[in-house]
């Protein structure tokens, strides 16, 4: 807001600099050339005769140490007084030319030039001390000399203000005053709105269900109060229904286990070993089903806190897990490497990806790469790998490919889409790639 405000100052004082501007010069211009015309006219009609005809005047020499610039002197000089190779300014010189047409002057050359005055000018001795004083301000003259055919040349000089720079620093001036009544309060009046504004947009960012935060301080103007206000009124709300959603998924999975662990149970009176053994394999994916479901509709709210974890240690013992059921999963060890992260959650999610690697791969090699900003885990295996075009539903939560996924291992396609919401909700990332050699390969991003 303030910037906006600035920029339109600003325009609106360039604007208002060149109005002024040529207002100014177009004043200058009017009051040198006016008296200066005026004069002539004057000199130039002189005393009339009998006949009512100007008199003939003849040129006279100057008298003493007087020059052409002492005075204007009501007789001409009798050559152009003005030395060469001063600076004119050809738009008097053409208003001079107008003006002394339009009185009825003849003219003939119209010659100007500015000269700096030098401080010790013996005429300021001869000047009045006002017109001194308005010489030695402005430290130019403007020499006029205008040649009227068979008469001579009128000459008369004229303070100047060679520079623009004295009016442009009032100007600037002005405006920096114009900048402090305004800017001030409107930088005074943006704070008092972007600062609770600040805070309620760090609150949104830092807000995560189940963690213990105050509500925000209501301040500012009265439209930033009241959505603070809602804001605070949203995030008890979104809690509450939260706590509801865990305690009703509590009730599930007790109501759900139950039965489970009654009918696990009732199979052990089962002669029949084989109906037994995949009798109890169906309730051991139905309990890892359940888990997974309350697991992903958990992940928002986990119990578990953020600690101080080795993981190269925790990757390894994941790993050492699937070696003592036999599974041909292998990891290249490193050196200890500390993250803050949810460790049990974690290591659900690099269990998943291996558990696919054995399971369609055949196999699993792990391995662990960091660099300064980021942390991988890298989970290959040797399997046919995902069509391109279908990399990204794998992650869908109940979805397989079953073009390439054997129908016969089993699962409802929770595994990646779990493995996901973890790596995410720690801030990270899961891609999936084709290895060129063949196989697919699962990166866990994590920011350092």
């Amino acid at each position: 807001m303030a910037v906006l405000v600035a920029i339109a100052l600003f325009v609106a004082q360039a604007v208002n600099f060149g109005l002024s501007l040529r207002d100014r010069q177009a004043f200058r211009l009017e009051q040198t050339v006016g008296p200066v015309a005026a004069r002539i006219v004057d000199a130039s009609q002189g005393p009339r005769n009998r006949h009512d005809q100007p008199l003939d005047i003849a040129p006279a020499p100057p008298i003493g140490d007087e020059t052409p610039w002492d005075r204007f002197r009501s007789r001409p000089w009798p050559s152009n007084p003005i030395e060469g190779g001063l600076r004119r300014r050809p738009d008097i010189e053409e208003a001079l030319r107008t003006r002394l047409n339009e009185a009825g002057i003849p003219v003939g050359q119209v010659v100007t030039g500015i000269r700096r005055l030098q401080s010790g000018d013996p005429r300021f001795g001869r000047m009045s001390r006002v017109r001194a004083q308005r010489y030695r301000f402005v430290q130019h003259e403007l020499l006029i000399a205008v040649e009227q055919p068979k008469v001579g040349w009128w000459a008369a000089s004229v303070p100047w203000q060679d520079s623009e720079w004295p009016f442009l620093s009032r100007l600037i001036g002005q405006t920096l005053v114009l900048y402090a009544i305004v800017l001030l309060p409107v930088l005074l009046a943006t704070r008092r709105i972007a600062q609770p504004l600040r805070s309620l947009a760090k609150a949104a960012q830092r807000f995560h269900p189940g963690e213990a935060d105050g509500p925000i301080t209501e301040s500012g103007p009265h439209d930033v109060r009241t959505l603070i206000t809602a804001f605070n009124g949203l995030r008890t709300r979104v809690t509450a229904m939260l706590e509801e959603k865990d305690r009703m998924l509590g009730a599930i999975g007790h109501d759900l286990r139950t039965p489970l662990a009654a009918l696990r149970v009732r199979i052990e009176s089962v002669e029949d070993d084989d109906d037994r053994a995949r009798m109890a394999d169906t309730i051991d994916e139905m309990n890892r089903t359940l888990d997974d479901i309350l697991s992903l509709a958990r992940l928002g709210r986990p119990s578990e806190q953020a600690i101080e974890v080795d993981l190269a240690a925790l990757v390894d013992a994941v790993v050492e897990d699937f070696r003592d059921l036999g599974m041909p999963v292998e990891f290249t060890e490193v050196e200890r490497l500390t993250m803050h992260l949810r460790p049990s959650l974690m290591r659900r999610a690099i269990r998943n990806l291996i558990e696919n690697a054995v399971k369609y791969g055949g196999g699993a090699d792990v391995f662990l790469r960091s660099d300064v900003k980021a942390v991988e885990i890298v989970v290959c295996d040797n399997g046919p790998g995902i069509p391109p075009d279908r990399i990204a539903e794998v992650f869908e939560a109940f979805t397989r490919i079953e073009g390439s996924r054997n129908k016969e291992t089993g699962g409802i396609g929770l595994g990646l889409a779990l493995a996901r919401a973890i790596v995410r909700e720690a801030r990270g990332d899961i891609r999936l790639e084709n290895r060129p050699e063949g196989g697919l390969a699962a990166t866990i991003t994590l920011p350092r």
